[in-house]
């Protein structure tokens, strides 16, 4: 019955389409979600996604992810969400996925109509069908050229912030470039999973914001500007395909007419420009300082930093733009094997939930008695072994073929741990404390080895899908800023904020058992 105020934040994973409305004290007021695999069965997809024979080619039907927000609405209308006293919406996507709008695709934004789906309007919208998305490792050749053109991979990552990478937009266009030369040259617009989330919202095409842009090889870091020469390289006239860049507090346009007519949005509902998951879940996990890292535990794992001077690394990690401070900057460390891959070890193990997961690992003691794995169910990023595998050691560091099942528990929760602490500090990341968020969150077995691994207090949000919330609380800030005609410091928006709560302290004795096992990790690491 209120008037007060709501703010809509809307998050395009990889394996399903969430939304989190806050009101202006910034508590959740509802949640809904879509999933691809349950909700979408039509496009058969597994975890969100397609992956190719070879197992290196991984992408995802576009056309989907705009079901998915015609369902997500839907269910939102059906559930009396009140559409007119929300005052802005800003959102997060996965990533590095890249959609290709076909010639003509905006002017039927422009013109969709209210009776009927976005989904039966905009299936034919797109020159390339399938998205290539974060999970991708099929453009190593285009790396090995980029880093080449470019002067080498430090150069590169002194650059842009990152290396070459795989997953990386600018070198997923250059192969589509490559091998679908009509596609491209049917391509009016490539848009970023987060742009292409608000141009579906605003009716138009949305500009991609600078902390997503990050992530594409294409855009000077410091300049927050597409690189002329990292353009040419990969395409011919990109830059008019690619459009403008943004800032993440700014506002890409307006709710569109299409959707105030179906859902009761009210004119005028400003649109903040919507960017990375990543970037994201720093907003909602509120990072403010040097030493508060957060560690989100989901289908990518990830570790991510606030930094003011950072140093690239042409060897691993990333720096982008921070989605927060316009003179910022955040540090990141993925991994593409998180979620999926800890429950395939759950179900070799025969542990039939999480519970009894926990229980099994508690069998063994901190360190697994010297033995440590690596375990590699899809192309990894961090570090880059391509060639899936699970590789066992003994104490001894001799290959094994296999561990008995309470070992196996130990090492997949340990050997993630040890990775992200052994990169983290190759990048400069110290932790202070460590807010974990993420679907894995919630266990706390695992929470305990990655507060024995590190050293630190792991703290918890409560809220566990900190990409939604934080686009939710960038749509506050960006309204702010918007208001104000100026831009308005971060933590103004966020002071209201639900305080985090302490989840476990580290154990001493744990703590130093770890220290020594990291360089023998590092060293495996480094063999394989």
């Amino acid at each position: 019955m209120s008037d007060a105020p709501l703010f809509l934040g809307l998050d395009s994973s990889t394996q399903s389409l969430k939304a989190i409305l806050i009101d202006d004290q910034l508590g959740v007021q509802g949640e809904w979600s879509v999933n691809f695999d349950a909700d979408l069965p039509h496009y058969k997809t597994r975890g969100g996604v397609h992956v190719a024979a070879d197992g290196l080619g991984v992408t995802s039907p576009p056309v989907m992810w705009v079901e998915a927000l015609d369902r997500l609405l839907e269910r939102m209308h059906q559930d009396h969400c009140p559409f007119a006293r929300i005052a802005a919406v800003s959102g997060s996507g996965q990533q590095h996925g890249s959609v290709y709008w076909r010639r003509g695709a905006r002017a039927r934004l422009a013109a969709l109509n209210p009776q009927t789906s976005l989904a039966d309007q905009l299936r034919t919208a797109f020159a390339v069908e399938a998205s290539p998305i974060w999970m991708d490792s099929s453009t190593g050749a285009e790396c090995r050229e980029r880093e080449q053109a470019m002067g080498g991979a430090q150069a590169l990552a002194d650059l842009t912030g990152s290396r070459a990478y795989e997953r990386f937009t600018g070198n997923q266009i250059a192969r589509i470039y490559r091998l679908n030369s009509d596609g491209y040259a049917a391509t009016e617009r490539i848009a970023l999973v987060s742009s292409f989330m608000a141009s579906l919202l605003i009716g138009d095409y949305a500009p991609i914001d600078v902390s997503d842009g990050s992530g594409m090889n294409l855009m000077n870091l410091r300049m927050r500007q597409w690189d002329p020469r990292s353009l040419e390289i990969t395409a011919p006239d990109l830059a008019g395909r690619l459009g403008p860049l943004a800032l993440a507090h700014e506002t890409a346009g307006y709710v569109s007419a299409y959707h105030q007519q179906r859902y009761g949005f009210g004119p005028q509902t400003p649109v903040i420009v919507f960017s990375g998951d990543n970037p994201n879940s720093l907003a909602g996990l509120r990072l403010k300082e040097a030493g508060d890292v957060a560690i989100s535990l989901g289908t990518s794992d990830t570790m991510f930093a606030a930094l003011r001077d950072p140093t690239p690394s042409g060897e691993e990690g990333h720096l982008f733009a921070s989605p927060v401070d316009p003179e910022g900057y955040m540090a990141l460390v993925c991994y593409k094997n998180g979620s999926l891959t800890r429950e395939a070890i759950r179900e070799s193990c025969g542990a039939k939930n999480w519970a009894d997961f926990a229980r099994l690992l508690e069998q063994t003691p901190p360190g697994n008695r010297g033995r440590l794995g690596f375990y590699i169910e899809v192309p990894e990023i961090t570090p880059p072994l391509l060639i899936p595998g699970r590789r066992r050691f003994d104490a001894e560091d001799r290959p094994v073929a296999a561990f008995d099942p309470a070992a196996e528990a130990r090492a997949v929760y340990e050997s993630q741990m040890l990775s992200m602490r052994w990169h983290g500090d190759r990048l400069g990341i110290r932790p202070k404390t460590i807010l974990a968020t993420g679907g894995a969150s919630r266990d706390l077995a695992l929470l305990r080895v990655m507060a024995d691994v590190f050293g630190v207090p792991v703290w918890v949000a409560e809220q566990a899908n900190s990409a939604a919330l934080g686009a939710a609380y960038r749509a506050r800030h960006g309204r702010m800023c918007r208001d104000r005609g100026r831009f308005v410091p971060f933590g103004e928006a966020v002071a209201q904020a639900p305080a985090f709560r302490k989840a476990i302290d580290p154990d001493p004795n744990a703590q130093r058992l770890y220290a020594d096992l990291r360089t023998r990790f590092g060293n495996l690491e480094q063999r394989l």
